[in-house]
């Protein structure tokens, strides 16, 4: 039982209104788990955008033609399985999406668009979006490389979703959380989500004290042996 929150609505609420990625990360080291950052070319697209929601993983291949007659049923429909997997987007959660290259974009506005009608956190892409200034308009918190105009239609294909993928050598499982914001992208297994949330909310408040204490003429010092934290 968390002792801060008592859902993930509440959970994701003070994430975004009293921590921020780093902080997290911060914690998950003192765990042992030191590598859960993903790419630090992968963050949101405007500075604002702060991401947090459960992971729905998504695994892309790259294909050469839109439509082909092949061993797998998945060879002759354009997109693969995307229409199946984004419509199957819960409340809160992140499509997380990795496997191809970056041959292509792996995100757009109307994907944006169906996304927040199914209730939606964001979008993590391990390569390119398209449509930026409609996505900007919409307000839909995605992170990616960066934008690319050429679509993924011949050139790319979901195969599955709800599976474990990885990204940056960090493994994606179906529930985990998905936080980020201008400094990066982290993943926080589910195992250790309330350890690590709640480490986050105390260290917050310590830090806050720090500040205080700084500001006050304190040395760094003596406020590392006061508090422990810098």
């Amino acid at each position: 039982m968390a002792k801060y929150w008592n859902s993930d609505e509440e959970l994701f609420a003070l994430a975004k209104s009293e921590l921020f990625v780093a902080l997290v990360g911060d914690i998950l080291d003192t765990m042992g788990y030191q590598h859960q950052f993903l790419s630090p070319s992968l963050k949101p697209i405007d500075n604002d955008m702060v991401i947090i929601g459960r992971a729905m993983p998504v695994l892309e291949a790259d294909f050469f033609a839109a439509s082909v007659q092949g061993q797998s049923e998945i060879s002759s429909k354009p997109f693969g399985r995307l229409f199946e997997a984004l419509d199957d987007l819960k409340k809160d959660e992140v499509y997380v999406c990795a496997g191809s290259s970056h041959r292509y974009a792996l995100w757009g506005g109307l994907m944006s668009t169906r996304a927040m009608v199914c209730g939606a956190a964001g979008a993590v892409v391990h390569g390119f979006h398209r449509d930026t200034l409609e996505i900007q308009r919409l307000k839909f918190p995605i992170a990616s490389f960066g934008s690319y105009a050429q679509d993924q239609g011949p050139r790319g294909k979901v195969v599955d979703w709800r599976i474990p993928i990885e990204m940056d050598g960090v493994r994606v499982n179906p529930g985990d959380i998905i936080y980020g914001d201008l400094d990066g992208v982290l993943v926080i297994p589910r195992e250790v989500e309330v350890a690590a949330f709640e480490g986050a909310v105390e260290k917050a408040r310590g830090e806050n004290e720090v500040l205080k204490a700084l500001q006050g003429g304190m040395t760094t010092v003596a406020v590392f042996e006061k508090f422990g934290i810098m």
